[in-house]
């Protein structure tokens, strides 16, 4: 074989390899939910980065700038992942920004009650991880609530979580008032949920944990089967033996206990908590979801999606914020975005 040949059989390969790598990718981008949000936070990355690269003043890529957006994106995000779980099964919580604010409240103040009561005797290490774990646990047992009572009366969740929307915000008011509130607990608990590794803050830590963990839990286990089975045809579910009152059940519960860990971690970043800072989160956090890939209807969505819409939000209002935009242009580029990524979603789907 000449040394002609053995070039041209050389390159027919590597062009057949190309090719078959390219029609991978556009086979995972057809077929996956957060396919087309994939290559839109790509794009977009590339533009800001080299933006900053050739515009110094534009200052993207300093380590200040990194571990600010870092730390804004965990609270939202790890909203956003119970808010996903709970849009796959079908529901939607529209409760969940008043119990991020509702159950960081209860939290902090049982913190700082048992803190003060034992100051004589030495601070105890655990008692900000009992009163985080009541939190929790408030959090969780409201998701059942809203998911009993939407199941029971057979009304829409959006209903349903509409009035414990209202409910939860008037007992926060009623547990605390309107006024701020001091949250800085001893350690270990402080360094755990507000400490930080370079530019990385612990919040994003347990982001991206949280986000590995229910990966496998929606991907990997039959209970995400469940959730999709649920919120793409529930009459199928029933048929092959799948009960979608559980199913919703946990999935309320799952969601109710993100929005606790989101305003107790939330909370232990900034040291305060305001008692109204998470009404409207809701909507941000559906339209994560939505962005990232999810369907209003249910039975799609993916966690990669959850996070690289949340990703994509922040990169947006980052982007924003170091132009010195108003501060109304990021709502009005977070809805440009939802219609733009639902376009692409649609798009990628009805090509592949």
């Amino acid at each position: 074989m000449s040394a002609t040949q053995s070039d041209h059989i050389r390159s027919a390969i590597a062009a057949r390899n190309s090719r078959g790598m390219a029609a991978k990718v556009r086979d995972w981008i057809q077929s996956r939910p957060e396919g087309g949000i994939a290559v839109l936070f790509v794009v977009v990355q590339a533009v800001v980065v080299l933006s900053a690269v050739a515009m110094p003043d534009f200052r993207y890529l300093t380590q200040a700038n990194i571990a600010v957006t870092l730390k804004a994106i965990a609270p939202l995000g790890i909203m956003a992942l119970g808010v996903g779980i709970l849009m796959i099964a079908g529901e939607f919580d529209l409760s969940v920004g008043a119990l991020y604010s509702f159950c960081a409240i209860v939290t902090a103040t049982l913190t700082n009650a048992w803190g003060a009561d034992i100051d004589a005797e030495g601070a105890n290490a655990l008692l900000p991880f009992v009163a985080m774990a009541i939190g929790l646990l408030i959090g969780t047992l409201a998701g059942i609530v809203h998911a009993v009572i939407t199941l029971r009366f057979n009304i829409p969740s959006f209903i349903t979580t509409l009035g414990a929307m209202l409910i939860w915000k008037g007992a926060t008011l009623l547990f605390h008032g309107a006024t701020s509130l001091r949250f800085k607990p001893s350690e270990p608990f402080a360094s755990i949920f507000g400490g930080q590794i370079g530019v990385v803050h612990a919040s994003m830590f347990w982001f991206l944990g949280m986000a590995v963990v229910f990966f496998f839990l929606l991907h990997r286990h039959r209970l995400g089967n469940h959730f999709f089975a649920v919120g793409g045809n529930r009459n199928a579910a029933v048929a092959i033996g799948i009960n979608p009152a559980r199913t919703k059940i946990i999935a309320f519960a799952i969601c109710g206990f993100m929005a606790a860990l989101s305003g107790i971690v939330a909370g232990v970043r900034v040291s305060s908590i305001q008692p109204g800072g998470g009404i409207g989160l809701e909507l941000v956090a559906i339209a994560a979801c939505v962005i990232g890939g999810h369907a209003l209807m249910g039975g799609r969505g993916s966690i990669l999606g959850i996070v690289l819409g949340t990703a994509l939000m922040f990169t947006i209002q980052d982007v924003l914020l170091l132009l010195r935009a108003p501060g109304f242009y990021f709502e009005m580029f977070v809805g440009g975005l939802i219609v733009i990524a639902v376009i692409m979603n649609m798009a990628i789907r009805r090509k592949g």
